[in-house]
């Protein structure tokens, strides 16, 4: 499979922002804060903002709705990634010795085998613009649903498939899994929050334009 590395990769015109066409979703944009695994704000993300292909919005949308009957929102940790972003990823990886968040992400695990066991990808899905790493909030508590394990925790308790948890937390699991299955998106077998669309209209594009709304609207 060829990868295109073009003006096509700099080219967001097919590409939303997804409060746009979802406003009831809650983001919280981990790669634009500095709490996620590597610790800093990560390169390419410039505004806290969730950005997809016209494509995956649109079935989102569809999970969206009908999670809202059922009492429940969308909360977006990451969606479009640019390639810039997988680099700082990869770099860290391999030539940083920085380990600071390790008790909070992968405390069982070595840097390396983030990449080993598939949890980093050096070349990742999320370039492509039609995934996104979600979950659900409680509209009645203003709570994320218990899942078991939270976001990035690099573990085998993450695995969606995992029966480490308890019954209730691997159902919520599953709520979420089938409502994105159903409207066209594919799991991953080591993340229970990260789907990508089956159809994604992208598969051979990594893009490299930066997380923000001012770029996306130029």
């Amino acid at each position: 499979m060829s990868v295109l590395y073009s003006k096509a990769a700099m080219d967001p015109s097919g590409f939303v922002l997804l409060s746009d066409q979802i406003p009831q979703i809650v983001q919280e944009i981990r790669y634009f804060s500095t709490y996620n695994f590597i610790g800093d704000r990560i390169d390419g993300y410039e505004e806290p903002c969730a950005i997809l292909t016209k494509e995956a919005a649109r079935a989102l949308k569809s999970v969206s709705n009908e999670m809202l009957v059922m009492g429940y929102r969308l909360k977006i940790f990451d969606a479009y990634r640019p390639v810039c972003a997988v680099k700082h990823f990869v770099l860290w990886g391999i030539e940083d010795t920085d380990i600071r968040m390790k008790p909070y992400f992968y405390p069982d695990l070595e840097k390396q085998e983030l990449f080993i066991k598939g949890y980093i990808a050096k070349r990742s899905s999320h370039s492509r613009g039609s995934t996104v790493d979600l979950t659900l909030l409680d509209m009645k508590t203003g709570r994320e649903l218990d899942m078991g394990s939270p976001f990035d925790l690099f573990s085998e308790v993450s695995h969606p498939s995992s029966r480490s948890v308890t019954d209730e937390q691997y159902e919520n699991r599953m709520l979420l899994q089938r409502a994105m299955v159903n409207n066209g998106f594919a799991p991953l077998d080591c993340e229970w929050w990260h789907f990508t669309l089956e159809n994604e209209p992208y598969p051979d594009t990594y893009f490299e334009f930066p997380v923000s709304s001012e770029y996306l609207r130029r």
